[in-house]
């Protein structure tokens, strides 16, 4: 078997290695066209689950990295003139010049071809003189430009620039240095990766990179007034330049890895962000498993190819988002800057999602119990109480903690009246120990129903229902219970999901209305254009279902304006096209939802809480198509100045086309964004699985209230679980429940 191999680095010397021991008889050669010690970069870095890896696959180059590397535990943050050290993590570091010569010499030992100084003159001849041609030719990758429609590559360009320096300062743990200056904000990322030398990567955002006049330095210019800028840090000791220029990180997408006998490895198919650790874990972890694939499937490299791929895509998929949300937060660390150290610290520790509340209590309970306590005090809360757990005043109540069942269609009403189901699943949840139970999509109208199974509120009988269900979670707990009004819209008229979950035809169905005449979907009727009868109709009917809330007791009301429902629909421009003054720009696609939140703010009390339901994003990379994020921002601050205490963070919905990124707490950076830069308090939800993840998100500072749907569908007791798991009062026990304060 003739394998051929474009690119020198870390991927296909260890592919190589491991293919070699695998299959010995196998022709495998190595082109390079730079010098066999050429490298960019100082040090790369591996934590300890991936030195497990390496060990299992060659134990031989495993000792030779782990007799070179440098070893440490814990994460220095050097901020608002203090170091906050988090301890308990687990990293190395190595010469990435040292690493390629240790694995150099291990493909030598093996027979592996080594041509360095070489370069591939004709590719379509090598390609065919090779059963297998490996592409790690790295993030500028030619072979995979050469073969763009088949690999389909997304490249994003990232906001903030960086340059990678070494320096002979000494260091014993990972270091985070964020410094405010006249330009902007400018952070440090270092580690050691051997005795007496360092990475020192430094990163600015663009437009602080050009206010300091570094677009027009050179790289010793650039290296000056850096480690000026740093000198007390640095005490000293240099920084030294590799070909540290500034650059801009992509981030690499591919659809597919594979072309005929060709495929990309480590950077050529995808990249991760520095801030998570060395993109060459991930070249040296897709190695493992293309010599894997390659070795099981000897004869059919088209299978082989296919396992790598079906192997690799989604583990490589996970690091890209964690990789991707841990780099927007770099992009975006200003707004933090107002946290104190140890909240700050705590916030950068868990920004990818990969560490959590509990995971970093067990590294570093210390550094937990102090955020907690903090978190706690801010709050106005007595210490003790872990951040979920604390109460949340808005308006005129307090609800008894920060987690809430968030609202699930249960498609089971008859006329719109709720029944025993609800009583049951509302009950279950609210005695369960969540601070807040918020009802299903309960409709303003006949017509404004999603299913004929779906709750409402706009009869006295249905009021009457809804208000036993409101009595016995006041009586039996501590939980506060708020309804969500809404209008479904052009997604009206539609089967239960369990009886196909389409349109409604025939007799069974009902007309519908939306902003404009388009249809939800292909198959789907389309809803009449509403005009200003239509419009007051609705509004009039979102009022009405208000007052029947005050009526029946809720303790809050929440506007539906997301997920395509009516009044999500007028703000989107893929649903709203009208040319009027409801439609168009982002003013006047939000005029008519913003009419119908200030009627039901002058509806309900002063003292009753009033919550808003949005799509932030449509899901969309281009900026011209859907909602966006900047628009949600814009129109959050709107609702705050209208009387809208807190909004409710949700994403999508609006038409079927939507691909929304599926992740745990994929929608917390949007609720996140609303609350810092609109200024006003947040609900996030979005696969928040868990009360550790409840703990996160509100000891980070991201958002005030987090919404757990299926969570609370599999456990009703989570919360009531997780504070006698602690030991905490979370909430008021029922007392036929008391019994359960001594099951640990």
């Amino acid at each position: 078997m003739k394998i051929s191999c474009i690119g020198g680095g870390p991927a296909s010397l260890y592919f190589a290695i491991l293919l070699s021991k695998r299959l010995p008889s196998a022709q495998i050669d190595i082109y390079e066209q730079n010098r066999s010690d050429d490298t960019f970069g100082w040090g790369v870095v591996f934590s300890d689950e991936t030195l497990g890896n390496f060990e299992e696959a060659d134990p031989e180059s495993f000792r030779r990295i782990r007799d070179e590397f440098a070893y440490w535990t814990d994460i220095d943050t050097f901020y608002a003139g203090e170091k906050v050290t988090s301890t308990g993590h687990g990293f190395c570091g190595l010469a990435r010049k040292k690493l390629l010569l240790l694995l150099q010499d291990r493909c030598r030992e093996l027979g592996v071809g080594l041509h360095f100084e070489h370069t591939v003159e004709d590719f379509d001849q090598l390609v065919a003189d090779s059963d297998l041609v490996v592409a790690a030719d790295g993030v500028n990758s030619q072979v995979r430009q050469r073969f763009a429609d088949t690999f389909r590559p997304d490249l994003d360009w990232r906001k903030c620039k960086f340059a990678w320096f070494g320096t002979t300062k000494k260091m014993t743990a990972f270091t985070f240095v964020f410094r405010e200056t006249e330009w902007g904000l400018f952070q440090v990322h270092a580690y050691p990766f051997e005795d007496g030398l360092g990475t020192w990567i430094v990163e600015c955002r663009e437009e602080t990179w050009k206010r300091a006049g570094l677009d027009k330095l050179d790289e010793e210019a650039s290296a000056r007034f850096c480690h000026e800028l740093f000198a007390d840090h640095l005490e000293g000791e240099q920084l030294l330049t590799n070909r540290s220029i500034w650059r801009t990180f992509p981030t690499v997408r591919c659809e597919s890895w594979r072309h005929e006998n060709v495929v990309l490895l480590g950077d050529a198919a995808h990249t991760a962000h520095f801030s998570i650790g060395s993109g060459t874990k991930l070249a040296m972890e897709d190695a493992i498993a293309l010599a894997d694939a390659v070795a099981e499937n000897v004869g059919d490299t088209a299978r082989a190819l296919e396992v790598y791929e079906e192997a690799r895509f989604v583990d490589v998929l996970k690091v890209q988002r964690a990789a991707q949300t841990s780099l927007e937060w770099f992009e975006n660390s200003g707004r933090y800057l107002q946290q104190v150290p140890e909240r700050f610290v705590f916030n950068l520790m868990t920004r990818s999602k990969r560490i959590t509340h509990d995971n970093l209590e067990t590294r570093d309970p210390d550094l937990v119990g102090a955020v907690d306590a903090l978190v706690a005090r801010e709050a106005g809360a007595e210490a003790g109480l872990p951040p979920a757990f604390l109460p949340f005043p808005v308006r005129g109540t307090t609800i008894p903690n920060r987690v809430v069942v968030s609202p699930m269609c249960m498609y089971s009403a008859t006329d719109g009246v709720v029944g025993d189901w609800h009583f049951v699943h509302l009950g279950s949840r609210a005695t369960g120990g969540a601070g807040l139970v918020m009802t299903e999509m309960t409709n303003v109208t006949a017509d404004g129903l999603i299913t004929p199974g779906c709750a409402g509120m706009w009869t006295d009988e249905q009021e009457a229902a809804w208000k036993r269900v409101v009595d016995f979670v006041h009586t039996h707990s501590s939980s506060k219970i708020g309804m969500q009004i809404a209008h479904a819209g052009r997604k009206a008229s539609c089967s239960r999901p369990w009886e196909g979950d389409a349109p409604l035809t025939g007799d069974d169905a009902w007309p519908t209305i939306g902003p404009s005449a388009l249809p939800f979907g292909p198959d789907w009727p389309t809803p009449r254009a509403m005009d200003a009868q239509d419009m007051r109709r609705v509004l009039d009917a979102f009022v009405a279902s208000a007052e029947r809330c005050v009526r029946a007791g809720f303790d809050l009301v929440e506007v539906h304006m997301a997920h395509g429902y009516l009044l999500s629909s007028f703000l989107s421009p893929l649903s709203n096209v009208r040319d009027d003054d409801f439609g168009g720009s982002l003013e006047n696609r939000a005029r008519f939802p913003m009419e119908v939140a200030r009627a039901v703010r002058a509806a309900i009390p002063d003292s009753m809480p009033l919550f808003v339901r949005l799509s932030a994003t449509d899901w969309f990379d281009s900026e011209d198509r859907g909602i966006t994020v900047d628009e949600a921002v814009q129109l959050s601050r709107w609702l705050k100045d209208a009387g809208v205490d807190v909004i409710d963070v949700s994403s999508a919905g609006n038409v079927p086309e939507s691909r929304p990124q599926y992740g745990r707490m994929y929608q917390v950076p949007f609720a996140e964004r609303i609350r810092f830069e609109a200024d006003v308090p947040v609900m996030a939800v979005g696969a928040i699985q868990g009360l550790d993840h409840a703990h996160t998100i509100v000891a980070a500072g991201r958002a005030d209230l987090c919404a757990i749907a299926r969570g609370f569908l599999a456990d009703p007791y989570m919360v009531q679980r997780d504070a006698v798991r602690r030991g905490v009062d979370a909430h008021d026990i029922p007392l036929p429940y008391l019994a359960a304060k001594t099951v640990r």
